[in-house]
Formats: C-alpha cells, structure tokens, sequence
C-alpha cells in the first residue's frame, strides 16, 4: 500500500517533549506522498514550553505540511461532513486527549476532529505519550482499543527505570501503522523498548 494522495489529518496534542519525533514523521508521511492538514489541540498551539515556543512549533508544522493549522472548534467540526481526510493521526496523543476521546469529550480542535472524523467510519491512529499509562490512564486506553475505527501506533516503555508506568508510540512505525490502519489492520501492539 502506499500514502500517495492520502489526505491525512495530522493532529497535534501537548506532549512537547515528543514533537521533534512527531514532526519527523509528519516530514517521512509527506515525503511519501501524502496530503497532510495540521491539526492542534489549544494547549499544543498555545502554550510555550522548555521545549520550544508555540509559534515556532505551529509555524514548523504547517511548513512541513503545507497549509495551515485548524486550531478553532468550528474549523474542525466540518472534518467530517466534508470528508476531509482518509486518515486522522494524532501523534503525540496525551493521556488528557485519550481520556477525552474514551468519555466522549470533544471540547478541542482534535478530539472533536477525530469525533467528527469518525462519524465517516474512517480510521483514526493514535501515537499515545503519557506518563501514567500504566496506572491511571490504562483503562482509557484499553477502551479506545475495544472501539471501533481506532488504531494505535505501536508502544513500548520509553524509561522503564526512571518512569515505570510510562508509555510512548514507537513513532518510527508510524507510517507502517498509517498503511496498516487505512486497511483496517492493527500492527502489534507492543514495540521493544522505545527511546
């Protein structure tokens, strides 16, 4: 299967600590040839942290993708009526966004995009990041991989010693796993060790 032509929402949520790996692959996914439109959670576009400025990020992003970011609720509740994308990536996918999308909060740009995104019965694929996935946010993600349509990137602890309850998608997989969900197939789901 290849991602030429593929329209790929391409959602952002607050793990900054993972961005450069994640705009790495936004980089691999469009050199492949697909079409990619940002996608930012408020706390992703808006807030500066010790890993960068969010206007550096935003702006990096939508260079990488070649347009422009839906940042608003209403730019992203028509992803779906319009069938907008064949794909909708979140990556990285923070325990907050995970927690939401399993209780049917859709109260940001990229949970309602993966809400609206859904009533089309397309795929959506999760790179989650979180630090307390294997404590308090292990049920969430349990759910989500019970529901229809989601697809999770494959994971593995990223710090076994210094954080082990933490989780991170092995995001080198990511455009595997972008083929395998738009095929209906989830990849395995546990990677080795990621870091």
């Amino acid at each position: 299967m290849s991602l030429e032509g593929t329209r790929i929402g391409f959602a952002v949520s607050g793990s900054f600590c993972t961005f450069k790996k994640a705009f790495a692959q936004a980089e691999r996914l469009r050199d492949m040839g697909a079409r990619l439109t940002p996608v930012m959670s408020f706390n992703a576009a808006g807030l500066d942290t010790r890993f960068g400025k969010a206007a550096d990020n935003l702006s990096r992003l939508e260079e990488i993708c070649g347009s422009k970011a839906i940042l608003t609720l209403e730019q992203a509740e028509p992803i779906g009526p319009k069938a907008m994308f064949d794909l909708f990536i979140i990556a990285p996918c923070t325990a907050t966004t995970m927690g939401k999308l399993a209780g049917a909060i859709y109260d940001t740009p990229v949970t309602l995009g993966a809400k609206s995104h859904l009533r089309g019965e397309r795929p959506v694929l999760i790179a989650l990041s979180t630090n307390d996935a294997l404590s308090a946010s292990a049920a969430n993600i349990g759910k989500l991989l019970r529901l229809r349509d989601y697809y999770f990137v494959p994971f593995g602890m990223d710090d076994a010693e210094g954080k082990p309850r933490s989780l991170t998608a092995d995001l080198a997989r990511l455009p595997e796993a972008a083929e395998a969900a738009l095929a209906g197939r989830q990849l395995p789901l546990i990677a080795r060790q990621v870091g």
